[in-house]
């Protein structure tokens, strides 16, 4: 008999566990984000998934990939998601169509371009001369890696509508399978795709846009006005989670946070995820804090201008707002 009290002891025991456990995963409070993309540019975010952050500040956060900025906005607009990580610029866009609860960046993600100059045949002593005359496969139109790349050419003194072809009306999805196929001397992509073709001969990184635009908020955590009044207290667990991913980021091995973020990218070699985040950390992509500055959204600005895209310039104060990171710096 005293076998089976014991029994039933360790089954109370095991049932009151699992009980107090379902308890405590009831209580986080759910946060819907979207993410305009699936990348390893935003490594962070992922670490604080996968490392439980989230879950320690009391959240339990939803994540979902929406392509497209226009579409990740609209889902913030109409409630489908509390959050969005997207391009800072997409929060100047949707001020410009007029906006009652305006939209508000409170967290940076990024602080450089997040795109690779890849040529069709390896250059030894790359010169950004060698894109004269050359046919150049660019971002969309009116993005961030489209203006920032036309920026960085025009840095270095060429007109992206004179010096060379621009083409720029094949859609995000499928510029790498048109550059693989034959298109364009020069391509602007993101990672892993850059990385992979270099490893598969395809094409070869010859320059980095991210290091030659400077720091600017190219990816952050926006929210309505609103929610950020609303639910103060849910967005400064947020931010707080996103610090501690950030900070593990930095201290952190390549190798290490590779080995993390690999869920997300099931596809990609672990090799080749572990070069993406070295080539991203190496090169300063990944934003120390949260606290997006004015001099980032100035050059934001001027990038904008510089492309025709930038449709009116809105005052730092008005669309960021830097309580909750600065409060996780802390």
């Amino acid at each position: 008999m005293r076998w089976l009290k014991k029994g039933f002891l360790f089954s109370g025991i095991a049932l009151l566990l699992l009980s107090l456990a379902a308890c405590n995963k009831a209580e986080l409070e759910k946060v819907k984000v979207g993410e305009v993309t699936r990348s390893i540019f935003y490594a962070p975010q992922y670490v604080a998934l996968e490392k439980g952050f989230f879950e320690d500040e009391g959240l339990s956060v939803e994540l979902q990939t929406i392509a497209g900025g226009d579409k990740t906005m609209t889902a913030l607009l109409s409630d489908g998601i509390d959050i969005a990580l997207v391009g800072s610029e997409t929060s100047i866009y949707v001020t410009a169509q007029g906006s009652n609860d305006p939209i508000q960046n409170f967290a940076q993600l990024t602080q450089t371009d997040g795109t690779f100059l890849v040529a069709r045949e390896k250059i030894e002593n790359f010169s950004w001369e060698e894109l004269k005359g050359s046919t150049f496969l660019g971002q969309r139109k009116g993005g961030m890696p489209q203006m920032a790349g036309e920026f960085v050419l025009k840095k270095h003194g060429i007109d992206p509508t004179k010096d060379l072809t621009l083409i720029q009306n094949i859609d995000f999805a499928n510029i790498a399978t048109a550059f693989a196929s034959g298109t364009g001397d020069f391509v602007q992509l993101f990672e892993p795709t850059a990385s992979v073709f270099e490893k598969e001969g395809k094409g070869y990184i010859v320059a980095s846009f991210g290091t030659e635009s400077g720091h600017l908020p190219y990816t952050s955590f926006m929210a309505k006005s609103s929610y950020l009044e609303d639910d103060a207290k849910t967005v400064q667990s947020f931010t707080n989670a996103l610090k501690r991913a950030q900070d593990f980021v930095q201290e952190k091995s390549s190798a290490e946070i590779a080995k993390i973020i690999q869920p997300y990218f099931e596809n990609v070699d672990i090799v080749v995820i572990e070069t993406v985040v070295e080539r991203y950390k190496s090169q300063g992509s990944f934003a120390t804090d949260a606290i997006l500055d004015e001099a980032e959204w100035d050059n934001l600005q001027t990038i904008m201008e510089e492309a025709g895209e930038l449709p009116q310039r809105v005052d730092y104060e008005k669309l960021v707002n830097t309580t909750f990171a600065k409060k996780a710096a802390e």
